[in-house]
Parts: C-alpha cells; structure tokens; sequence
C-alpha cells in the first residue's frame, strides 16, 4: 500500500478535528483534546466535563456521532480532561 499523500493526511486530519468538535458540543465541553496512537490505530479524545455524565450517558451521546463517520480506527476512546 502507498504512503498517504500530504493531501489525504491534511483530510484525514481534518475529519478527525471535526469528530472532536462534534463530540466537545455535545457534551458541552469547554476544552477538548485528542491524540492518535497510530502504532494500535486507538484515538484517544479527551474532553472537559466528561465526568459530569454517566457512562450510559455518554454512550447515548456518543454512539450516534461515532456511527456516522466513518474514520479508520480500531477504536475510539473518550476520557475525561
């Protein structure tokens, strides 16, 4: 397989800023961070106010957003900033 082009990396990029976002007002986040172990391909998003929220809670939240884009990863974790 060929190495991304700077093109796709800068899209790729920009699809997983939009996820944080989406994530960061839906929970009403003021603050929202994110770091990519591409060694496991794990995104790790971090977000202020997360323990505000059941773990219920957040799965319902969550679950929709997760489902509709369709980013490469093995997994997707949310944790509490």
């Amino acid at each position: 397989m060929s190495e991304p082009t700077e093109d796709e990396i800068k899209a790729f990029i920009e699809d997983v800023e939009f996820l944080v976002n989406t994530l960061k007002e839906s929970f009403e986040s003021d603050e929202a961070r994110f770091f990519i172990d591409e060694q496991n391909e794990i995104l790790y998003v971090k977000l202020e106010g997360l323990n505000d929220y059941s773990e219920e809670e957040i799965e319902e939240i969550a679950a929709p957003i997760l489902s509709e884009l369709d980013l490469d990863f093995e997994e997707i974790v949310i944790l509490p900033l």
